[in-house]
């Protein structure tokens, strides 16, 4: 294949995750680490999440541009559950290559298949653990469209719970809205449309702290032209992805989540050892 069609390929496999990951707030790690495994197979785990996290970088901070002007960012518990994933994504980026797979990901794989499910049969259930209890918020926030949101929900489980994703979603290089989003949607009562902006600004520290660590201990040698390259076309589609959100409702985005959760699930399953 010539370089220019190749290169105009990656552009374009940028866009077509860009837009995706930016409308359901996951980032399209989920889509680019297969891809890139079978186009370099003989890269190494942690080139490859190194690479899918830098474009993941991109993405959520076009993103978080995109859905700052349409106001459904929760600011306020986005830089707390963004710090709480900084330290889980510098541990998984670490320890990419250093733990057994094989386990974890059949047990990954399995729990977000069933994720998936609940998502696409029930996009409307949503619970609020802990509610109730010490820790507990709520929020109330109007967006760009005059449309107002209230949800309550307990600050410090959510928090805890971010560290997890920080590592698990760094350790698989996927980006972590796409555990955030059906955490925040399903456990904590987050209206979907905000759930994916906050998590989509969350991320954008998330995959920030990964890809530096990745960066200093030098993942991206030989790759920096195919990041960059990928970075262009998320970073574009990145918009098309939160203008869309405007019209698209949020059973459809949890289930478009779904169908990506799925995806994951099958590949960790698929591709174990």
């Amino acid at each position: 294949m010539p370089p220019a069609l190749f290169t105009a390929g990656l552009v374009g496999l940028g866009v077509v995750v860009g837009a995706y990951g930016t409308l359901i707030g996951a980032g399209g790690g989920f889509i680019l680490v297969p891809v890139l495994l079978l186009l370099y197979p003989h890269a190494s785990p942690a080139q490859v999440t190194a690479i899918s996290l830098g474009v993941v970088f991109a993405n959520a901070a076009s993103g978080s541009v995109g859905y700052y002007r349409l106001r459904r960012v929760d600011y306020r518990t986005g830089f707390i559950l963004g710090a709480a994933t900084l330290p889980g994504a510098i541990l998984g980026a670490l320890v990419v290559d250093r733990i057994p797979r094989q386990a974890f990901d059949l047990i990954m794989g399995l729990a977000l298949l069933l994720i998936a499910t609940f998502l696409f049969f029930r996009p409307g259930g949503a619970l609020s653990l802990g509610g109730n209890l010490r820790f507990a918020v709520t929020r109330r926030l109007v967006d760009a469209q005059g449309v107002g949101y209230t949800y309550r929900f307990n600050l410090a489980l959510a928090t805890a719970l971010s560290v997890v994703v920080g590592f698990i979603s760094s350790l698989l290089g996927i980006g972590g809205g796409i555990l955030h989003v059906p955490l925040l949607t399903s456990f904590f009562a987050f209206p979907a449309h905000i759930a994916t902006a906050t998590s989509h600004f969350v991320l954008m520290g998330m995959a920030a702290a990964a890809t530096t660590t990745h960066i200093l201990h030098g993942d991206y040698t030989g790759s920096v032209f195919l990041t960059l390259t990928l970075a262009v076309g998320v970073i574009l589609g990145a918009q098309v992805g939160a203008a869309l959100s405007r019209r698209v409702g949020g059973r459809l985005i949890l289930r478009l989540l779904a169908v990506g959760l799925g995806l994951v699930g099958v590949r960790l399953l698929l591709l174990r050892g």
